[in-house]
C-alpha cells in the first residue's frame, strides 16, 4: 500500500526504501507501532518513552538490544537503557575470548575501531588493563553470552537514575534477586504520579509455607515490593534461546497479563523473526517457565552420562513430562491449556538451555554443586533454586494426595521420583549425578502414562498453591 503512493529507490546497501526514508516493512512500521504505544501510555510530543531493562543477563541484554535495534533510531520518541551493577571485573580468559570474537567479526571490529574502543580489548587480552562488565556491555557484549555481539547499549550503573522516571521497566534479574532489587526501586518511586508498566522475564519461583504452602512468582514479588497493581505487571517467556533471537533465527514468546497492556505490548514487541503471542493466564505460565528448568538439569545429566543415547534421553523426556503434567494438575484448574506451551518450552530448554548445559557439566565432573548456581560465562542457573522450591512445596503433608497403589495419602512429591532425585543431587547432596540414571531405570518406576492417568482421574487441583482462594 505504501509503495503505491510513494516513489521507491534502492539504498546503497540494496534494501528497498521510499522517498521519505523508510525501509520496506521496517522503519515506517516500527515508528507506527511506537507511536501507537506512546499514545496509549499518554506520552506528549517531545517527551520520550523511557524503557529500562533492570539486569544484564543473556535474556535481559538481548531484550534491550532487540528494542534498540527496532526503535533506537527514533531518538526523540524513545529512550532505551539497561542497568547493571558496576565494578564486576572481566577475567583474563574472558578478555582473551572477547578479543578473538571481535577479530573474527569484521563488522564488530570496524564498529569498535570507529568508536575508539578497540584498544582496550587489546590491552585487556594482554593483561595491561582490567575490563569491566558494564563497560563491555556499552560496546554490545553480554558477559553471559560473549559469542553473540549485540548492538551498543546505553548502560546505567546507578539504579535510581535508571528507573525513577521509566515508563516501562523490564525485569531481567534472576528470580532470586528480584524482590531485593525491586524493594530498592520502590524507594525511588515514592514520589511518582504515574504507574509504570513492568515486564518480567524472570523464570523461577520461591516457596512460602505460611499460612499455607504456596508459590511466589517474580511478578508477585514485584507487586509486593512496589505496590504496582498486577494489571501493570506482565510476564514474557516462551520456547526460545536468547542468542538465537538476536541472531534473527525464528523464535516466539508469550506475553501474559491483563488485556489492557498485553495486547498492545505484544504488537510493539513482535518482529518478523520474533513472534509474540498474548495470554491472560499470567501466573501459571510464569510458574511453568520455572518448572521446565528443573527437569532441564536432569536432561543434561542423562545426555552426558549416556553418551547422548537417544533412547535414554527419550525415556527421560517421557518421565519428566509426565511429572510436569502431574504438577500442572495440582496448580491449574484447566491444565490442558498449558500442555502445548509447557512442552514447547521444555523441549527447547532441554535441547540448548543453560540448565541442560549445567546438568551436563555436573555429570562430567567439570562443575560441582558446591560451586553454587551462579556460573561464570552463563549467569544464574535458575533450575537449582526451582528444584528446592518445588520439592519443598510438594513435600507438605497438607497437600496430600492418594497414592494409587498403596491406597494411602502421601505428599505429592512421592509421585515425582525425578524431582526427588534432583533434590538429593543438587540440594541435600546425598547422591551423585549417577543417581538420575538409577531413578530413570528403576524397575519399580511407573509407566509415565499411569502418572498422567492418575492426574487426570483424581481431583488434585490445589488453588492455594498459587495463592487462589
Amino acid at each position: 500500500m505504501v509503495g503505491s503512493i510513494m516513489g521507491r529507490f534502492r539504498n546503497s546497501n540494496g534494501t528497498l526504501a521510499y522517498e521519505n526514508g523508510c525501509v520496506q516493512n521496517g522503519g515506517c512500521l516500527s515508528e507506527e507501532k511506537l507511536d501507537e504505544l506512546r499514545k496509549l501510555i499518554g506520552k506528549s510530543e517531545g517527551d520520550p518513552l523511557r524503557i529500562v531493562s533492570v539486569g544484564a543477563g543473556a535474556w535481559g541484554s538481548v531484550f534491550a538490544a532487540l528494542l534498540q535495534d527496532s526503535y533506537g533510531q527514533f531518538r526523540d520518541k524513545i529512550q532505551i537503557r539497561i542497568w547493571r551493577r558496576a565494578g564486576r571485573a572481566v577475567d583474563r580468559a574472558t578478555a582473551e575470548h572477547l578479543f578473538e570474537v571481535i577479530n573474527s567479526r569484521e563488522d564488530v571490529l570496524r564498529r569498535l575501531i570507529r568508536r575508539c574502543a578497540y584498544l582496550k580489548y587489546v590491552e585487556g587480552r594482554l593483561g595491561d588493563r582490567t575490563l569491566f562488565a558494564d563497560e563491555i556491555l556499552k560496546d554490545g557484549f553480554c558477559l553471559n553470552m560473549v559469542d553473540t555481539p549485540l548492538c551498543p547499549l546505553k548502560v546505567v550503573t546507578n539504579l535510581q537514575e535508571a528507573v525513577w522516571d521509566a515508563d516501562i521497566v523490564v525485569n531481567g534479574l534472576p528470580s532470586t534477586e528480584t524482590r531485593e532489587i525491586f524493594e530498592e526501586i520502590s524507594e525511588y518511586w515514592k514520589e511518582r504520579i504515574t504507574v509504570p508498566i513492568i515486564i518480567s522475564l524472570a523464570k523461577g519461583i520461591q516457596a512460602a509455607l505460611d499460612p499455607v504452602p504456596h508459590i511466589i512468582t517474580p511478578t508477585k514479588m514485584i507487586h509486593q515490593a512496589t505496590g504496582v497493581p498486577m494489571e501493570n505487571i506482565l510476564y514474557l517467556g516462551g520456547p526460545n534461546i536468547a542468542s538465537e533471537i538476536y541472531n534473527k533465527e525464528y523464535a516466539n514468546a508469550r506475553i501474559c497479563g491483563a488485556e489492557k497492556w498485553r495486547k498492545p505490548l505484544a504488537k510493539f514487541l513482535r518482529q518478523p523473526h520474533f513472534i509474540v503471542w498474548d495470554n491472560s493466564d499470567l501466573v501459571t505460565h510464569e510458574v511453568m517457565g520455572g518448572l521446565k528448568n528443573v527437569y532441564a538439569i536432569g536432561a543434561g545429566m542423562v545426555a552426558a552420562l549416556t553418551n547422548e543415547s537417544a533412547t535414554s534421553k527419550s525415556v527421560y523426556f517421557a518421565h519428566c513430562t509426565s511429572e510436569m503434567i502431574f504438577i500442572t494438575h495440582l496448580l491449574a484448574e484447566e491444565p490442558e491449556k498449558l500442555a502445548g506451551p509447557l512442552l514447547a518450552d521444555t523441549y527447547v530448554t532441554l535441547l540448548k538451555g543453560r540448565n541442560a548445559w549445567y546438568g551436563q557439566m555436573l555429570a562430567k565432573g567439570q562443575l560441582s554443586p558446591d560451586m553454587g548456581d551462579s556460573i561464570s560465562g552463563k549467569g544464574m542457573i535458575q533450575g537449582v533454586s526451582a528444584v528446592e522450591a518445588f520439592f519443598e512445596l510438594l513435600s507438605q503433608s497438607s497437600l496430600n494426595v492418594l497414592h494409587p497403589e498403596e491406597n494411602k495419602p502421601v505428599a505429592p512429591v512421592e509421585l515425582c521420583p525425578i524431582l526427588k532425585t534432583l533434590y538429593k543431587i543438587l540440594i541435600s547432596r546425598e547422591l551423585s549425578s549417577q543417581a538420575i540414571l538409577k531413578a530413570l531405570r528403576d524397575e519399580n518406576l511407573n509407566d509415565p502414562r499411569e502418572r498422567i492417568e492418575i492426574a487426570q482421574s483424581h481431583v488434585f487441583y490445589r488453588p492455594s498453591l498459587l495463592g487462589q482462594p
